[in-house]
């Protein structure tokens, strides 16, 4: 089994990114042949700085491999090091309808949003499409508002037919606002930020007005959300029956968030420090993971091109 997904390079990484698509990518090394990507064609979108975005790449990749991503088992590449994508992206648009892409989620929302209506990121899904069959998928988790474009590519005959695999538990993980956590919304939570700027996020999350000493709805808290994802089954407990009973306020729910995320990334932290101490192990990876995307990608675009008549 093939599994492919991918990351975009948009900035800091966040505890949204982590267990939305990073946690369950890393637990799909032991299913298959995993190809992870870092979607730099992608972040042209909204990523403007050339050296921001160089920056970004790596620090993808150094965080990727931090919280246990194993390049003997997976492969790790950057988008832009497989130029065969914009090929197939091309070939696809040509026969891809205008009205599929205009009624695209994911455009719709980035255009109420304030982004800027470019051919870019209306052709997103085109681009997303060439992603995932360029490397005859499988299998490509994805996040429910991803759920669409995944649908798009489900057409054709010189294709493999890939699976969407939503995890249903970690499908939205919900910023300091309570809306979805993204570094374009301003409300997320940073996996490696400093201790001092977690401690601060954390306590700056939206809570309601309720008192100290009534009952809370943990169902409907954006504390208990986070906690869930990162304590234990019997910690769960005990913050859901604190949440219940009433006589906790949630500066101290937020308190005791913090302590058990920072306690959470500590061993990601310690990785991180020793593959940033190596200079030359980030690139090793990086080209050995090129090396084998191009060697897919490339059979796949022969099928393809014989199939339009280019050769």
């Amino acid at each position: 089994m093939r599994i492919l997904s991918g990351i975009q390079p948009s900035g800091v990484l966040h505890i949204g990114n982590y267990f939305g698509m990073m946690k369950p990518a890393i637990a799909l090394q032991a299913e298959g042949e995993a190809l992870y990507f870092i979607a730099d064609y992608h972040a042209l979108t909204s990523v403007r700085d050339p050296d921001a975005l160089r920056e970004n790449c790596r620090r993808v990749a150094v965080d990727f491999l931090a919280c246990g991503l194993d390049p003997e088992r997976a492969t790790l590449f950057r988008h832009s090091d497989v130029p065969q994508v914009t090929e197939l992206a091309w070939i696809l648009s040509t026969v891809a309808p205008m009205g599929l892409l205009e009624r695209a989620h994911s455009y719709k929302d980035k255009l109420a949003r304030g982004l800027s209506a470019t051919v870019g990121l209306f052709s997103y899904p085109v681009l997303m499409a060439a992603d995932i069959l360029i490397y005859d998928s499988d299998v490509v988790p994805v996040g429910k508002d991803q759920k669409q474009h995944m649908e798009m590519t489900r057409d054709g005959q010189i294709f493999k037919l890939p699976e969407a695999r939503i995890q249903p538990a970690t499908e939205t993980v919900p910023g300091i606002d309570g809306q979805k956590m993204s570094k374009s919304y301003g409300n997320n939570i940073d996996i490696f930020g400093d201790e001092k700027e977690m401690r601060r996020r954390v306590m700056s999350i939206v809570t309601d007005s309720t008192p100290v000493e009534a009952p809370k709805d943990p169902a409907k808290s954006t504390i208990f959300k986070l906690y869930s994802l990162v304590a234990s089954k019997n910690e769960n407990a005990a913050m859901r029956e604190q949440f219940l009973k009433g006589g906790t306020g949630y500066g101290d729910f937020k308190k005791q968030l913090f302590d058990k995320l920072w306690e959470y990334f500590a061993p990601m932290r310690k990785r991180r420090e020793e593959i940033l101490a190596d200079k030359s192990y980030i690139d090793s990876v990086l080209k050995k993971g090129a090396s084998r995307a191009n060697e897919i990608a490339e059979q796949v675009m022969k099928r393809v091109r014989e199939a339009v008549g280019l050769r």
